[in-house]
């Protein structure tokens, strides 16, 4: 992941102190109420930013472990009205940034077209989108809206991502850029992939440095949620698991900030 360019946004923000540790859970996975329960302890772990799903059907770029996590929150009832009240019921204090897929977006509303989500969004509390399945060159009605209601739009850049396509996602990204650590869908890894730093490279000469200013945790969390469903552990036993983790993945990602900035010492 690399920090984005608007200096003044929340996201951008969050970048701007050091690491930024960006947890991912899907919205109503396994109820409502545990849900809200999992996500704040993420933030009381020391998350800078939370990325949470929007449960759509068909989740093209999930692997089976947050496809699990989808299915659980829809079938708890999870809807994008729901998910607005999610975001107004959560308590914590760091941006919130909706994962989901374009058609809910595009649908939501009496107007087709994206603005009417993204005004319910920046009144929700929302402070951006990552929308997996919306190429560049499709994307200018979501970015005008999230210029309109002050939202950023993130885009992940994958292994394949070059030439004129990266460049158009370049155009319209803020906040942060996603970058996928490899090609397939997404699931948890034991290595990091040679693809990662050449994605990295690629981004330079739009004025991001080189390395990540971040990471994105999701499905080793999602994971955490299904064994608690599946062993019948009570709900705040398993936020304490999720906080207790969130804070082992932050210090990690101070480390290793600290090793590729040795100035963050202080040296």
């Amino acid at each position: 992941m690399a920090g984005g360019r608007d200096g003044d946004s929340e996201l951008a923000t969050a970048f701007a102190g050091g690491p930024a540790f960006v947890p991912y859970l899907a919205a109503g996975d396994p109820d409502y109420d545990s849900s809200i329960a999992y996500v704040e302890a993420l933030a009381r772990g020391g998350a800078d930013v939370i990325e949470l799903g929007l449960p759509f059907s068909e989740p093209i770029a999930e692997g089976s472990t947050i496809q699990g996590a989808v299915v659980r929150a829809l079938e708890a009832g999870m809807t994008p009205d729901q998910f607005f009240e999610f975001v107004e019921d959560v308590e914590v204090d760091v941006p919130l940034v909706c994962m989901t897929y374009y058609n809910l977006i595009y649908q939501y509303g009496d107007d087709q077209g994206p603005r009417p989500f993204v005004e319910r969004a920046a009144a929700a509390g929302l402070s951006g989108f990552v929308v997996p399945d919306l190429p560049a060159e499709e994307a200018e009605p979501l970015r005008a809206a999230c210029d309109e209601f002050g939202l950023d739009l993130v885009f992940i850049v994958a292994p394949t991502t070059t030439g004129e396509r990266l460049h158009r996602n370049m155009e319209h990204v803020s906040g942060y850029v996603y970058v996928q650590a490899r090609t397939g869908v997404t699931g948890a890894k034991d290595d990091v992939s040679d693809q990662t730093e050449r994605s990295l490279d690629r981004l330079r000469e739009y004025d991001v440095p080189g390395g990540a200013d971040g990471v994105i945790v999701g499905s080793a969390l999602v994971d955490i949620v299904a064994e608690g469903l599946e062993s019948d552990t009570p709900t705040a036993d398993v936020a304490d698991r999720l906080e207790e983790t969130a804070r082992e993945l932050k210090r990690g990602a101070d480390r290793g900030y600290k090793q590729r900035v040795p100035q963050a010492e202080g040296n």
